[in-house]
């Protein structure tokens, strides 16, 4: 049985840094990954870079066409780059394979041939991401025409009606994105209150704008059946007892994510899942069984490239700095929507702030008295930021505008650092900038 010192399963953003930095300290490292379409994990190859490098074309006016074209030769070069920061370390060692505990430390390998075999480790990293959650929906898994959030981004042709079932985030980029190219988007989600983690304000704005856009949004919707027809799908929906249908030409399923634990056989290991289905860990990333981490989406939360990006920092300061890096820590982590205008947020807004019963001043600007988005030439959103009145620390920030995804950055720098946000008011910013918006929202009334 051939033995390693570390072995990562997965090839997503936390796992492969890991493996490149450990194999730098000359440690033998091994990285199974079953598709050799995910060298670089979920980010590089079916989510942010691909998603976003479509949205950007989108709004370049570039046909679908090319635009998918232009997508897979970016993430084809990003695929090669990433594989090749691994398996070229000298101590590195990448398997096309899939791999199943046969104990904490022992795995098979079922190799792309169908050969098997059986390897050890001292340290196991899991890191095998998350799947799209498909609804129990009659006729939906079986529908020829169904969609994942992957083969939205590979369709050869535009599809002419695009129905979503969905209204979250997700749900929502590829909403304003396939509505940009000249889709004609429906969206179908259960719940009544669109964006309901947002501030009624800036999801009536969303829902204002996106529908302006095209897209048609059926809230409260419960989807009972899909059927296939002959060249469409027809999905059946009821809105308060009434059944309604609509055809289109596919149907993306965009319901969340769920961690990939199946067939790893963790029933013969010591490793535990918590209700949802994740890897249980503790403030530093290890599971239930010793010597176990892991990393990313496996293990539930938030699931973004930058936080898996950041399970290997804490990892790697356990076993190569001062091991004073933790989860807990985490507590101030922007997130962004790509629709146009992007939407972004960090801490708290009004809903939550109230919610927790927290004191707080509030300052709003619309996007309209902003010039870089009159340069830009579109003028649509709001800038949200909530400050606590005897500190001046801002609690949180809700920014709907152009280039959101930058402004909200600095904003969490600035929380992190505890800074009162008269620094952020009082800073000279470059011109014309998104940015220096803050020195007029942030003007005491």
């Amino acid at each position: 049985m051939q033995e390693f010192k570390n072995i990562v399963i997965g090839f997503g953003k936390g796992g492969k840094t890991l493996a490149k930095n450990l194999a730098a300290k000359g440690e033998s490292v091994l990285v199974v990954e079953k598709s050799k379409k995910m060298y670089g994990g979920t980010c590089i190859n079916i989510a942010c870079l691909p998603s976003k490098n479509l949205i950007i074309n989108a709004q370049r006016g570039i046909k679908f066409e090319d635009a998918v074209k232009q997508k897979n030769e970016m993430t084809t070069a990003l695929r090669n780059k990433n594989y090749h920061m691994v398996a070229d370390e000298e101590t590195a060692t990448v398997l096309d394979g899939t791999a199943k505990f046969v104990g904490n430390h022992t795995m098979e390998i079922v190799l792309d041939s169908g050969e098997k075999t059986k390897i050890k480790g001292e340290r196991i990293f899991i890191n095998t991401g998350a799947t799209p959650i498909i609804p129990q929906v009659k006729g939906l898994k079986e529908s020829k025409y169904i969609l994942d959030s992957t083969a939205a981004m590979d369709q050869n042709s535009l599809p002419n009606e695009l129905v979503i079932l969905g209204a979250g985030y997700i749900g929502m980029e590829f909403a304003s994105m396939f509505a940009r190219y000249g889709a004609k988007v429906t969206v179908l989600d259960t719940n009544e209150k669109f964006l309901k983690r947002e501030d009624d304000d800036i999801s009536e704005m969303l829902f204002n704008d996106l529908s302006q856009d095209g897209i048609e949004f059926n809230l409260g919707a419960k989807v009972v059946e899909v059927k296939d027809l002959s060249d469409k799908v027809e999905i059946s929906y009821e809105i308060n007892g009434k059944k309604q249908t609509v055809k289109a030409d596919k149907l993306l399923v965009a319901t969340g994510r769920k961690p990939v634990t199946e067939n790893l056989g963790l029933e013969n290991t010591d490793i535990e899942l918590d209700e949802r289905g994740a890897i249980k860990v503790d403030d530093y990333l290890r599971t239930t069984a010793e010597n176990v981490w892991a990393i990313g989406d496996v293990k539930g939360g938030p699931q973004f490239t930058y936080i898996s990006l950041d399970d290997f920092r804490i990892i790697f300061d356990q076993l190569y700095g001062k091991g004073e890096r933790k989860v807990s820590d985490r507590n101030l982590v922007p997130y962004s929507v790509f629709i146009t205008p992007a939407l972004s947020r960090v801490g708290l807004n009004e809903v939550e702030a109230k919610n927790k019963g927290i004191e707080y001043k509030l300052f709003k600007l619309a996007a309209t008295s902003i010039p870089k988005a009159k340069v830009i030439g579109n003028t649509r959103g709001m800038y949200k930021i909530l400050v606590d009145p005897d500190t001046e620390e801002i609690l949180g920030a809700t920014i709907y505008g152009e280039e959101s995804y930058e402004v909200i950055n600095l904003i969490a720098l600035a929380m992190k650092a505890k800074l009162p946000y008269t620094m952020l008011r009082d800073q000279i910013y470059t011109h014309p900038t998104m940015t220096e918006a803050l020195n007029d929202v942030l003007k005491d009334q």
